[in-house]
């Protein structure tokens, strides 16, 4: 049960989490800083397909369903979890640290 992971990791470390690879990192980082996103919109702003990441991201209680967006088809709307927040030592989404700028100078 994913609530007692932290204290099974303290118990037997080797059954901690594994490291979030890059890809689940970024999906994580776009749904953290847009929630609540639908799929498509992830997708959108990282460039490729995320269904398998998302997947995976749900399965390790990182992520989940937080509702439907009122549109065509409903689609899932995604947020982070408390487990999010207690994996990257925050107490809310106010913690996370500001986005860079970007200088639209830069880009054209």
């Amino acid at each position: 049960r994913p609530e007692f992971d932290e204290f099974v990791a303290r118990l037997d470390p080797s059954r901690a989490l594994p490291p979030l690879s890059a890809p689940a990192l970024e999906t994580l980082a776009v749904v953290a800083y847009r929630q609540p996103v639908t799929r498509i919109e992830v997708e959108a702003v990282r460039g490729v397909r995320c269904e398998g990441v998302l997947a995976t991201l749900i399965e390790r209680g990182l992520v989940e369903e937080v509702g439907r967006r009122d549109a065509p088809g409903r689609p899932i709307l995604y947020g982070t979890t408390k487990r999010f927040l207690e994996f990257f030592g925050l107490r809310s989404l106010e913690e996370l640290p500001p986005l860079p700028e970007t200088d639209s100078s830069e880009t054209g």
